[in-house]
């Protein structure tokens, strides 16, 4: 019996009722209208097609860019008795037959897959059979070049489509100005699409932009002001180690997140946040794309983000539950520099992309006129150090020859190793014993490689990883230290990059071609960092209207949570300053304090009036200032 789109919502999600947008997209879907649906962060772009999957006859294919994003919506669904199913990496081909003869048997609703999944013949085999009701493409402003985060597979989405042509098309974005909403409809070839779209404004969360040296300081001031969830967003993984360190120094429950994780370490990590356990999370960017927490109480970017667009979308991550909520950009002059070498210094002029790309020729050998469809693998590093190229410059422009269709680049962890442990089951033992911390990988290996003490055995570091719930990275770094600890030998051979030329090899010609897209993506790249630090700079206009502005919304009305609304309203209002010398000095009677712990104690007081008042004591010899820089009671 067939329900309605809200009879589904209360009955799986437990809603009363739908949120701005979300029938409008579902009702034309329903109708076999293919729709672009933008919604912002936290307006429940998934609903929109995970409903009219559960309504519909057929199976549901969501197209999404990250195998954790997949993983945890289709967790989602399970826990609501929706069959969904997803795709994981590095699978063998039978194991990937069998998972899509479930999908066609076994009654799902929805099936996510990457879309480089797509270019798969056994997979697109398996969609053919499939009873296929709709096409959801998540992330879209992934298919443009002008959007944030450029995925060139998503460009093969509309090729792909044309093996279903009854089939409707669902596009679904957070973040993108009319160009990429335009550039995207163009993509995945968008039959007359109805084109809904809610407003970026947020008006439960305040943007605050601060000017800090003291990052660390005022993350602590920060999560005590704020008690409740929060997300620290940071563009590196030692950076992630390093202030969740901090935070749990100084009594912030806080845990980091970022690739290098195993799948088992990232779960339990994400189940603590979730949960509550853990207030804080220190993440790098892809953290919270699609995750459902309502109840994020703080954003907060140390290190400068790229763009507005990806601000835009990790801020919206706060104040999901409509409760107030705060996006914070601490910065200081050294981070405008630093995003200036992390973005632009970095990109690759159409003269070094050749260069690149004549020298890829001459490291494997292909001759003019060949190469076209021959994969290669490589090490990253070794290539660059052979031609003395700067790395980033060099991982960007096979990136420009990625998104132009010279080749295809992908990051892989390949391994092709064997492993002989060479001394006896005792000694092993009591080597595990002296070398805690490593002894469920070596376990794992020997239950998986029975016969590793007789002779050399090809091992997969993937599979010991998996087993092990372990980084890649650390079963290589274990592998190696029992080879330099004379237990085992480990034989290797590493590569990181692999490359497939897509056209042959005519060196000046091939560049030429995609000479003025390369100056187009450069100029948009120059155009986003330029937008972030404007910005920071401009302290006379709201916020939210800086940024709606970019989005080319129009807001009238001023937010008055925003740093440049509090402090207009403050200097409106003028401040009470012998209260806070009063407040100053009673809490100076007990024992000395420094400025930063007055600031957290007289949380209520703002730090410019709280430093005006202790300047107005110093002056009028009430306190005094200790070697120490504590402040004391004459």
């Amino acid at each position: 019996m067939s329900i309605t789109p809200l009879e589904a919502l209360q009955k799986f999600w437990g809603y009363d009722a739908f949120r701005p947008k979300q029938l409008e997209i579902i009702e034309a879907v329903q109708h076999k209208q293919d729709t672009f649906a933008l919604l912002p962060t936290g307006g429940g772009k998934s609903i929109c097609y995970q409903i009219p999957a559960i309504i519909s006859e057929g199976i549901t294919l969501v197209i999404s860019p990250l195998l954790s994003l997949m993983r945890d919506q289709v967790m989602q669904l399970e826990n609501r008795n929706i069959k969904a199913l997803y795709i994981p990496g590095g699978i063998k081909y039978n194991e990937l037959d069998t998972l899509l003869d479930n999908c066609i048997y076994g009654n799902y609703k929805l099936l996510y897959l990457s879309p480089e999944r797509l270019q798969n013949e056994l997979v697109l085999a398996r969609l053919k059979q499939m009873n296929l009701s709709l096409i959801a493409v998540d992330e879209a402003h992934c298919i443009s070049q002008w959007g944030h985060d450029f995925r060139p597979a998503y460009r093969n989405i509309a090729k792909f489509r044309e093996n279903f042509p009854e089939v409707t098309c669902i596009a679904l974005t957070a973040t993108a100005t009319k160009k990429v909403q335009e550039d995207i409809v163009e993509q995945l070839a968008l039959y007359h699409p109805k084109i809904v779209q809610q407003s970026f404004e947020r008006k439960n969360l305040a943007y605050i932009v601060l000017k800090e040296e003291d990052k660390y300081y005022r993350l602590i001031y920060l999560f005590k002001k704020y008690t409740g969830s929060g997300i620290v967003y940071v563009r590196s993984r030692k950076t992630a180690q390093n202030y969740a360190a901090y935070l749990n120094s100084n009594g912030i429950k806080a845990h980091y997140y970022h690739g290098g994780l195993g799948n088992g370490e990232r779960q339990e990590r994400f189940n603590d946040w979730s949960s509550n356990k853990t207030q804080v999370m220190v993440a790098t960017s892809a953290f919270g794309m699609g995750i459902d927490k309502a109840d994020v109480e703080t954003v907060v970017h140390v290190e400068l983000p790229e763009s507005l667009e990806s601000y835009f979308q990790e801020a919206g991550r706060a104040g999901r539950n409509n409760k107030r909520a705060n996006s914070i950009i601490l910065y200081n002059e050294s981070d405008k520099d630093r995003l200036a070498n992390q973005f632009l210094k970095v990109l690759p002029a159409v003269s070094f992309v050749k260069k690149v790309y004549k020298k890829l020729n001459s490291f494997f050998q292909v001759s003019y006129g060949e190469g076209e469809q021959e994969t290669f693998r490589f090490d990253f590093m070794t290539f660059c150090k052979t031609y003395n190229f700067n790395t980033l410059l060099t991982y960007n422009a096979l990136q420009q020859l990625d998104r132009n269709s010279i080749l295809i680049l992908s990051q892989e962890f390949y391994r092709k190793a064997t492993l002989q442990i060479t001394v006896t089951p005792v000694n092993l033992t009591f080597y595990l014993i002296k070398n805690p911390g490593i002894d469920e990988i070596v376990k794992n290996i020997l239950r998986t490689y029975g016969g590793i003490y007789d002779q050399p055995l090809v091992i997969d570091h993937t599979l010991i990883a998996k087993k092990s719930g372990a980084p890649l990275a650390k079963i290589h770094q274990v592998l190696l230290q029992l080879h330099q600890d004379d237990v085992a030998v480990y034989d290797h051979t590493h590569f990181d990059t692999a490359i497939t030329f897509l056209v042959q090899r005519e060196d000046e010609l091939t560049i030429n071609r995609i000479a003025k897209p390369i100056n187009t993506q450069n100029t948009r790249k120059v155009n986003q960092v330029k937008s972030i630090l404007g910005y920071l700079e401009n302290n006379t206009l709201c916020r939210s209207i800086q940024l709606l502005a970019y989005f080319e919304e129009k807001q009238q009305t001023k937010c008055e949570m925003c740093d440049v609304c509090l402090a207009k309203t403050r200097k409106k209002k003028k401040p009470d300053g012998l209260a806070v010398q009063n407040k100053i000095l009673a809490l100076l009677a007990s024992k000395p304090y420094s400025s930063k712990s007055l600031n957290q104690l007289l949380s209520s007081v703002e730090e410019q009036e709280l430093l005006s008042a202790l300047k107005t004591l110093l002056e009028s010899q009430k306190i005094t200032l200790t070697p120490s820089n504590l402040y004391k009671l004459l």
